[in-house]
């Protein structure tokens, strides 16, 4: 009676039925964050998921000096970290998808990404696990291409 042709009760906008969001890529969502506190000038963030990848990521940011530290939460689910900022960073992101760079394609890399020779770094993962390129070339290293902050 005080229904129209074709609707079925599958479909009605009810909030237990409705279609979720998918996390794609957690670095990407991971490093979107940092970029957005950053740029609003605050002093911690928190990312969910945390991830392997991404723990090892700030830890090649950390060692650089672009972040302070940060504090991987337990919450016996995904997993939290809070990053304490230090307003060096001016830019972070993911390259997706994760290309392959042999040894001679660093430099080439380098070159698209980043401003400038004297700073910033382009971050790969390696058989020898995630490092930045200067360290992948020090060691002799090439893999595929996980993103880059400067």
């Amino acid at each position: 009676p005080g229904r129209t042709v074709g609707q079925s009760s599958l479909f009605r906008s009810s909030p237990k039925h409705r279609p979720k969001m998918v996390l794609m890529s957690v670095l990407n969502d991971a490093l979107t964050s940092i970029n957005n506190a950053e740029a609003k000038g605050k002093r911690q963030v928190l990312l969910r998921p945390a991830s392997k990848v991404v723990v090892k990521f700030l830890t090649v940011m950390m060692k650089h000096g672009y972040i302070e530290e940060f504090e991987i939460v337990d919450d016996h689910r995904a997993g939290k970290i809070v990053v304490f900022l230090n307003g060096r960073l001016n830019k972070c992101g993911v390259i997706s998808p994760r290309f392959d760079v042999k040894l001679p394609e660093i430099e080439t890399w380098t070159k698209n990404l980043l401003p400038s020779r004297q700073f910033g770094y382009v971050v790969l993962t390696t058989s020898n696990g995630i490092m930045d390129h200067e360290e992948a070339r020090r060691k002799h290293v090439s893999g595929k291409v996980l993103g880059f902050f400067f």
